[in-house]
């Protein structure tokens, strides 16, 4: 469980003080300072007794603090969990509910209101009906905390502002030991942590690396998060294997992004669609004149108008990208001359579309159907407080009968079944077509329409209500609602109810009012 600490030393060893490994606004750190801090706040953790195979929570943003803390973690052994420090009340609460979390590093009063002083979560508020495609469940509360699983003490990390909780619990028994936990979205919209072994790490990295052809002398903007599977495995464990030089921005904001990109010879950009759009709207676009760039562009449709105003703009070409939390880089568009698909399948990864029943289509075949994948790079785990019933209520009764596996699931032969729909062209590129349930990608990150529906029905003040994704041309992909009111109320009345329950991203920008649904 020491991977990332091991690819950290070794880098060290080869580039020293000669090379940086990352950059941060106006400072940066060389591979041997780096190393130097790390082992820094490794001591500082064992102090805490912090210990192997114990889970620590880090809700930090595109921070250097995010790639210190988590390597020190890892060369403690243990497990890294990265959580949006922009995760709702109850969502957090899920979390800490299906992830019992030796510690927890925040930013000042990141979190601290949604946890007690025993180191549970706050009591969870009246379950909130979910509703799901043709279906409504009601989810039961989260699992408590055990008694006696108080809070030992909370501290500041020294010279920081960051504050260390560390409580009296002790990870579950999962018959794995994980290098880290990844938190994404089930398919009813619920906090599903995958599992990522050292195994599949190396798999999914290497796989990755081949792919891009990244080396030593590569430079990635890494501006999507850290603490999500894109960021992850495309930005920290590339830099780590490679030894290249990561420049990491927190500040999501065109200007800034094309400022590091003119101004330090990007040559790799994990993106958006949405931040392409952006750019390409910015006065200040030209060439870049790179030689061999590798820009691209996952989370949802890269549409062509935006790809071909970029490259025509910077003279680069988007590559699109099909990558998830579960099975890491899956295909990618090396030519990036069709953007409307996500391009082949890369080496070391195989996909099958099916029927509804799971059947496989003929090899000859192009029509939609359910998207499998299989390789090494399969997280064989996921952990979630409502895994049984997200998973009964995501397999049709026939396709039940038939052995057929949950959305998110991995059957008996080692298929991971998406929830994607797609289909294969002749040529071999793989198109994304849509989806099996009601999962959205906004801002590159899961959104289930039945949760936001369901807050929303939850307001008091509101009989009936549709969520729905639209195209924003400032903003991008955001949640809009259709609401039918029991009675007179503001939108922003049902916005703020939102707001205190779902993570920003969810959040409707958008309420109409109608008469009926």
């Amino acid at each position: 469980m020491t991977l990332l600490y091991d690819w950290l030393k070794k880098a060290s060893k080869v580039q020293g003080n000669t090379r940086k490994a990352l950059r941060y606004r106006d400072n940066y750190l060389s591979w041997r300072g780096l190393l130097e801090r790390v082992d820094r706040r490794a001591q500082e953790f064992h102090n805490m007794g912090i210990k192997e195979g114990e889970w620590v929570g880090l809700m930090l943003g595109n921070v250097p603090d995010f790639v210190i803390l988590a390597l020190a973690l890892s060369r403690l052994g243990a497990t890294i969990v990265p959580i949006d420090p922009t995760t709702g009340s109850r969502e957090l609460e899920l979390v800490l509910a299906a992830a019992p979390l030796r510690a927890l590093v925040t930013r000042p009063r990141g979190s601290e209101g949604s946890i007690t002083a025993t180191g549970a979560p706050v009591p969870p508020p009246p379950p909130t009906p979910t509703r799901g495609r043709g279906r409504v469940i009601t989810q039961p509360p989260p699992p408590q905390v055990p008694p006696g699983d108080g809070a030992e003490v909370r501290r500041r990390l020294q010279g920081t502002l960051l504050t260390c909780s560390v409580f009296k619990r002790t990870p579950p028994e999962t018959g794995l030991d994980p290098l880290a936990i990844l938190f994404t979205a089930d398919s009813l919209g619920d906090p599903k942590g995958v599992l990522r072994t050292e195994k599949n790490s190396i798999a999914s990295v290497d796989n990755a690396v081949a792919a891009l052809s990244l080396d030593t002398d590569s430079r990635i903007l890494v501006a999507v998060p850290l603490f999500h599977a894109y960021g992850w495995d495309l930005g920290l464990l590339t830099t780590l294997r490679t030894g290249c030089t990561m420049f990491l921005e927190e500040e999501v904001s065109a200007r800034r992004i094309g400022k590091l990109l003119r101004e330090h010879s990007i040559d790799v950009l994990p993106g958006t669609p949405q931040m392409y759009a952006e750019l390409s709207r910015l006065p200040t676009a030209k060439d870049l004149e790179l030689s061999k760039p590798r820009y691209l562009a996952a989370g949802s449709k890269l549409e062509q108008v935006v790809a071909d105003d970029f490259a025509s703009k910077y003279g680069v070409r988007v590559w699109s990208c099909y990558h998830s939390t579960e099975a890491g880089t899956v295909a990618l568009d090396a030519t990036g001359k069709n953007p409307t698909s996500v391009g082949k399948v890369i080496d070391g990864v195989d996909v099958k579309i099916t029927g509804p029943n799971g059947k496989a289509q003929a090899a000859s075949s192009t029509k939609e159907g359910l998207l499998w994948v299989k390789s090494k790079a399969l997280s064989p785990k996921s952990i979630g407080p409502y895994d049984e019933e997200a998973a009964g209520s995501s397999v049709p009764p026939k396709a039940r009968a038939s052995g057929m596996v949950a959305i998110g699931e991995i059957d008996k032969h080692g298929w991971l079944r998406t929830g994607d729909l797609g289909r294969l062209d002749k040529p071999g590129r793989l198109y994304l077509t849509g989806r099996e349930d009601d999962v959205v990608k906004v801002e590159g990150k899961r959104v289930a329409l039945g949760e936001v529906e369901g807050c929303l029905e939850s307001f008091g003040k509101v009989k009936a209500a549709q969520a729905m994704v639209v195209s924003d041309p400032l903003a991008g992909m955001v949640v809009v609602a259709r609401v039918v009111a029991k009675q007179k109320c503001q939108p922003e009345e049902i916005i703020d109810h939102c707001a205190r329950n779902l993570a920003p991203y969810k959040v409707p920008r958008r309420i109409e009012f109608v008469d009926r649904i």
